[in-house]
């Protein structure tokens, strides 16, 4: 377990880095550098008490630790000594390959020395010690590495790669690989795996070190990048392998390893293709130009006849139409694959929010069994936003379960038919094979259920609905005045915006009219292309016609109300079944076929009424509190004995050292980067070269939108366009941005405003003055900022009632 004083010593190593080496990646490489060099002296020295040193000695011995922090030794000097002993140590014959892997290409890439002197301080508090302590501190270290790299990898949440490891159960006698092993924590979670499967009081005790060798000697990964290739082998180093094989390969354009064979295959292969594709060899089954089908082939053909794998794949393999996708799926459903589980979409997150599945493949199990189950994964135990905070609600160990009594079934050559999932569905391979494309989505052959406490019956929703339709398939000429035609964007909160949507004339209205484009009151609009789940109820009598990226839908009111069925279909539960069943390519969808098909709750007529009414009454609460957001705006009312001066006599503009580039930021840096978006934060950064300092408080004026933000810390430039304001003497920070905001320079197209706003007059108050309508302002919005948290609460209570429906709580 990571103590506290490991992580403070690795987080402060990173402070130390940030002005110097920005790049995430970077300083981990750096520390990680710095760490090995640090424990080879550890180990040399502990050698040395039993005989000679054998890493630092001959014409290395300069270079040794005690060498390079003696006392006295100047700040240039170090420098000098570190960045030569990083450099020439991969050609140190008296060190292990290992180590000698580690140091290849290996450089420093900064030249100050006081920085230097005092990362090197911190570093000498790690000391080597045998331990898993740092194993998990390595781990920790590693994490920070989750931003989606140039290959297209991203970080692995620890608890799927230990749900993916406990799923397949690796065993000691098996070979292990993962083919794209990053940072090799698949490799590791195995390698813990099978430690706690032959412990009696300390992990692995009950193993030979004979057993423990062959162990070690299977487990095997490979990484197209030698930085990852580094990282890997030391955090197997480190977690106890004294001997890891890590390779640097090319999993899909090299053959040098095509004829090895891995009984138990792990991975979260990359996602991304490069410009123009892959130029893989002709060995591949599928001919194809996309890693992620390329990987997942390579994987499926490198199992032995009695293997078995666990493999992350994006959305684009489950469900593409081109013909390698579907030559793939075709492959999987023939020869190995045995269960498909899907991820929710904020799984990555803050990192990538990209949809994924989990394929499982068993060679053995999958050529005797005429069946592939389905599993769904709502919430793995984690928030979906970015932050991922821990919750309560977990599938996971659900799914693990049932998947585990599906495959055992399979195993002992008994029928599947009898078993019933809470998370999943069991399905005919003859079924996914009908027409050709091999779909993997499991909505498509049923309905995932995810309750054993359901109050009501089940039914498809066009079984209660006397029409699914499309809206119109083509886009009208629009005019400046006419009959409403709405779309996608013209559906916020539940209401329909007649007033802001485009306008078509009479002729092509009643053409849509007959085409059956125009719904009525009591339908209810569903938006079913891109955006899955916006939804409104007409309830109104207005003539206007819609889009087909809306479905109408007719309830039949003598089986369910269509406030009822407002309300399912904008329960987060609907709009996760019809998102995982969107199909297609450019435009992502899902056809009213399957709309039809989801299954919903279909309580009694009485019952919907009460349900309904307490949505609704829930809904009033959230409606009242968005409107006070919605409406507020700061007020400043102007004394007549106040002086009145031009606004750009009485500030000052700062120019930032520099403009953070596109790309240079993330979600998770440590300052904000400020752009002219109404909300401002364009993402986070950690290079402090670029940093404003604005904790006396500066506002930040949007040239082209006129958005205004105040600043009180400091941040980044993060767009051309905003022009930064510091108050002189006359004025308060916070009442320029108040001021701003109760008195908004009006916007004109695209030019810009600044000047206009430096030619606007502000009036200005004592400061005393200014600092009490400060002060009066902020209590104003700490009571209107509590609408947000209503609104929070009455969402929550929304949707809690409405997993009550689908018999969820």
């Amino acid at each position: 377990m990571l103590d506290s004083e490991t992580k403070r010593r690795i987080d402060s190593c990173r402070d130390i880095l940030v002005g110097k080496v920005p790049d995430p990646k970077s300083q981990v490489e750096q520390i990680t550098i710095a760490l090995i060099y640090k424990f080879m002296d550890d180990m040399d020295r502990e050698a040395a008490e039993f005989g000679d040193r054998t890493f630092f000695a001959g014409e290395f011995a300069k270079y040794g630790w005690e060498q390079l922090m003696r006392p006295g030794v100047g700040g240039h000097e170090m420098l000098a000594l570190y960045s030569e002993a990083i450099q020439k140590m991969n050609e140190n014959a008296g060190i292990p390959e290992l180590f000698r892997d580690i140091f290849k290409n290996a450089y420093l890439p900064y030249r100050d020395p006081e920085t230097l002197r005092t990362f090197l301080k911190e570093i000498n508090g790690f000391t080597y010690d045998h331990s898993e302590r740092l194993g998990d501190a390595f781990e920790y270290l590693l994490s920070v590495l989750g931003s989606q790299g140039d290959a297209g990898q991203f970080r692995t949440p620890r608890h799927i790669i230990d749900f993916m490891v406990e799923v397949i159960d690796p065993q000691k006698g098996e070979s292990i690989l993962d083919p794209a092993c990053g940072t090799a924590g698949f490799l590791i979670s195995a390698w813990k795996h099978i430690l706690k499967q032959n412990t009696d009081k300390k992990p692995g005790d009950k193993l030979t070190p004979d057993a423990k060798r062959k162990l070690i000697a299977n487990i095997k990964g490979f990484d197209i990048s030698p930085d990852m290739v580094r990282l890997s082998l030391v955090n197997l180093y480190l977690h106890g392998f004294t001997d890891p094989h890590i390779y640097e390969y090319d999993t899909l354009t090299s053959e040098d390893r095509w004829n090895e064979t891995a009984d138990v295959i792990l991975a979260n292969p990359p996602f991304m293709s490069p410009k123009g594709g892959i130029k893989p060899h002709k060995r591949f089954s599928i001919q194809a130009k996309r890693s992620e089908v390329l990987f997942v082939d390579y994987m499926a053909e490198h199992l032995t006849p009695k293997g078995r794998a666990a493999i992350i794949v994006p959305e684009g393999i489950i469900f593409q139409s081109q013909t390698a996708y579907k030559q793939l799926r075709k492959l999987l459903v023939e020869t190995s694959l045995v269960a498909v589980i899907s991820l929710p979409a904020g799984c990555f997150n803050p990192y990538s929010g990209v949809k994924t599945s989990i394929l499982i493949l068993d060679k053995s199990i999958a050529k005797q069994s005429n069946t592939i189950a389905f599993f769904k994964v709502e919430n793995d135990g984690f928030g979906l936003g970015a932050q991922r905070r821990e919750i309560e609600k977990n599938d996971l160990p659900r799914v693990k379960v049932e998947l585990a009594e599906y495959l055992q079934t399979l195993r002992n050559n008994q029928p599947t038919a009898d078993l019933q999932f809470s998370t999943g569905l069991i399905t005919s391979k003859e079924m996914i094979a009908e027409n050709g494309d091999y779909n993997l989505s499991g909505g498509r052959y049923g309905s995932v259920r995810q309750s054993t406490n359901q109050l009501w019956p089940f039914v498809e929703l066009g079984s209660v609905c006397l029409q699914v339709t499309d809206g119109s398939h083509f886009s009208p000429e629009t005019v400046n005045s006419g009959y409403p035609y709405v779309t996608v964007k013209d559906l916020d909160q539940g209401h329909i915006d007649l007033e802001g949507c485009k306008k078509i004339n009479e002729s092509s209205y009643k053409q849509l009219v007959s085409n059956g484009c125009k719904p009525k009151r009591g339908d209810v609009l569903f938006s079913k292309d891109g955006t899955v789940g916006k939804t409104a109820i007409v309830d109104f009598d207005r003539d206007f016609v819609v889009l087909s990226s809306l479905a109408i839908i007719t309830p039949n009111t003598s089986q369910v109300l269509p406030e009822f069925i407002y309300c399912v279909l904008s329960s987060d539960k609907f709009i996760s079944d019809a998102t995982d069943n969107k199909t297609g390519v450019a435009i992502r969808r899902i056809v009213l076929r399957t709309l039809k098909s989801i299954q919903i709750p279909l309580p009694p007529l009485d019952v919907q009424k009460e349900i309904v009414a307490e949505i609704e009454g829930y809904q009033k609460v959230v409606d009242g509190a968005r409107a006070v957001l919605d409406n507020y705006r700061p007020h400043i009312p102007i004394h007549p004995d106040w002086p009145i001066e031009k606004f750009g006599e009485v500030i000052s503009t700062i120019t930032p050292p520099a403009k953070i580039q596109a790309g240079d930021f993330s979600e998770v840096g440590r300052y904000p980067v400020i752009d002219q978006s109404q909300n401002a934060i364009a993402g986070r950064t950690d290079d402090e070269s670029t940093l404003i300092d604005g904790s006396n408080g500066l506002v930040v004026f949007g040239d082209h939108t006129c958005a205004v933000k105040y600043v009180n810390e400091p941040f980044a430039q993060g767009a051309d366009g905003i022009k930064i304001i510091q108050a002189g003497e006359q004025l308060v920070p916070k009442f320029i941005f108040f001021y701003l905001q109760s008195h908004p320079i009006e916007q004109d197209g695209y030019k810009r405003h600044f000047g206009k706003l430096k030619e606007s007059r502000i009036p200005i108050p004592p400061i005393a003055t200014q600092q009490a309508i400060v002060a009066d302002i902020e209590a104003e919005q700490a009571l209107v900022a509590a609408n947000r948290e209503l609104i929070e609460r009455f969402e929550s209570k929304i949707q809690t009632s409405l997993a009550r429906v689908w018999g969820e709580e």
